[in-house]
């Protein structure tokens, strides 16, 4: 039996709640969500955003595949189907049904040719079960 995906609505193709979320956290984890977060905004031209749960999230229409939030001392960089993404460099953290993250750090090395390919592989596992059910 397959699960119905995640929908939320009002994603739009540039959230201007999201450039007030960016302004509100300044600094290096600011610069850190900004970063990742362009990585999401540049996955297709399907891609659409919202700010839910007080965090810009990217999304395939209104199909969320991920999101960043900044905290006090760390950024996540989270997907909410990372459960079943492939992650070779063993980036991803949580243990839920669904949802894993990457928690990054101002200082710490980063390896961002992994989180990258993360990101991508969170739009194209969306965007085929969007397609193909």
């Amino acid at each position: 039996m397959k699960s119905e995906l995640l929908r939320f609505n009002g994603a739009v193709e540039h959230d201007p709640a999201i450039d007030a979320w960016m302004k509100k956290h300044p600094g290096e984890l600011g610069s850190i969500a900004h970063h990742w977060f362009e990585v999401m905004r540049n996955c297709g031209d399907e891609v659409r955003e919202l700010l839910h749960d007080g965090c810009p999230v990217a999304c395939l229409g209104d199909v969320p595949f991920a999101y960043v939030n900044a905290f006090t001392s760390h950024v996540n960089v989270g997907f909410f189907q990372g459960a079943t993404l492939t992650d070779p460099a063993r980036m991803l953290q949580g243990d839920g049904k669904f949802m894993r993250h990457v928690k990054l750090k101002p200082g710490a090395p980063t390896n961002a040719a992994a989180l990258s390919e993360l990101i991508h592989a969170a739009y194209a596992d969306i965007k085929s079960r969007v397609e193909n059910g």
